[in-house]
């Protein structure tokens, strides 16, 4: 293995300079970075102190000096960017979802382990320091058997008609966008937390806006047709008889980030919201409820206290990398990998053909096997 890694970027936009940032916080060079074109490719170089511009994905997945890449492109150039990098025998960190079907998912996560590579999918809430306090809770069984687990992912910034973003053409975003952008952190993070996975869905889905407003370069007021979900409540089977619910929406005003789980069980119940990411809460019977405190965070400053997405970032890249450099692939990822990316993507095409179909549907989890 090799002491000195270097990566490239894929992807100028907020993504790729938070994946940059938390490379140089982990030490790892961040040799190089590609945009949509060329200009682009400088100017992040430019902004961001990267050594190197690429012209495209092609030169910087045959540069041998790059030895992992990450994806932080739209949805549907995940795959073939993925795919092309692995057959050229390099790491990847790929943004979620990791594909835009079951198909591709299920190649990559098959391809990765065949080529022997390391696989991520960036999953970063599952780093929070009180999502690591609430799996030590459960899995430590102090909540006692799990019952019910529910909960709900709210934003607000495609509130109006007239907010417009890549993601809500299907072409490019995939046909689920609100399950597939945000929807897809909580059901990683609950199966996660608990150690269950979901067997089965049941889901809903409403579209509000059936035609939304894009400004065109010449400051004019495109109408464009929505056929993608702008909101969805799904009934939930996860193992052992565990019942759930989920709702998700970025239409609700007032929040700007918020998942929430709830996790109940025979003994107590566990639940954390990401809005107040340095707490947990846990509630009994007999007993007053309580609130566990990040004490990292204790004697930090008021604007400083809430856990940022950086410190997220950060840890998820300090598993992947030291996990890399240490070189053993016997032992189990600590780390949302490409058969986390593919069990996600099992779920969402369930959830979108139950929606379509107004049927339970089952998950096919032999898949990961």
């Amino acid at each position: 293995m090799k002491e000195k890694i270097r990566v490239g970027i894929v992807g100028t936009g907020l993504m790729g300079s938070a994946h940059t940032k938390a490379l140089r916080w982990n030490d790892i060079e961040v040799a190089g970075i590609l945009g949509s074109s060329y200009e682009k490719s400088i100017q992040a170089a430019g902004e961001l102190g990267i050594a190197k511009a690429y012209h495209s994905f092609e030169k910087l997945v045959n540069d041998d000096q790059i030895d992992v890449i990450h994806l932080t492109t739209p949805n549907h150039l995940h795959f073939p960017h993925a795919k092309s990098a692995l057959l050229a025998g390099k790491h990847v960190v790929c943004e979620k979802p990791l594909a835009m079907t079951t198909e591709e998912s299920k190649e990559l996560m098959l391809l990765g382990r065949e080529k022997n590579l390391v696989t991520a999918v960036n999953f970063n809430f599952r780093m929070s320091d009180m999502i690591q306090k609430a799996l030590e809770i459960v899995r430590n069984g102090e909540i006692g058997k799990p019952f019910i687990i529910h909960g709900s992912y709210l934003q607000d910034w495609l509130l109006y008609p007239t907010d417009w973003n890549w993601r809500l053409d299907t072409n490019v975003g995939g046909q689920l966008r609100t399950v597939g952008d945000i929807g897809s952190h909580w059901l990683d993070l609950v199966s996660y937390v608990s150690g269950l996975r979901i067997l089965e869905v049941f889901a809903d889905f409403k579209t509000f806006y059936d035609k939304r407003y894009k400004l065109t370069e010449t400051g004019k007021q495109q109408e464009i047709n929505i056929d993608s979900e702008d909101y969805a409540s799904i009934l939930i089977h996860f193992e052992n008889g565990v019942q759930g619910v989920l709702s998700i929406s970025q239409l609700c005003a007032g929040h700007k980030n918020r998942l929430f789980f709830e996790i109940n069980g025979s003994k107590s119940s566990i639940a954390w919201n990401a809005e107040q990411s340095d707490q947990l809460w846990l509630g009994y019977r007999d007993q007053e409820n309580q609130i566990l405190k990040n004490e990292q965070k204790k004697y930090l400053s008021s604007e400083n206290k809430k856990q940022t997405s950086s410190d997220t970032f950060n840890e998820l890249y300090r598993r992947i990398y030291s996990y890399l450099l240490a070189g053993d692939k016997r032992h189990k990822p600590d780390f949302p990998t490409f058969e986390d990316g593919h069990y996600g993507m099992l779920v969402s095409e369930a959830i979108e053909q139950s929606a379509s179909e107004k049927v339970w549907k089952k998950v096919r989890i032999e898949e990961l096997n």
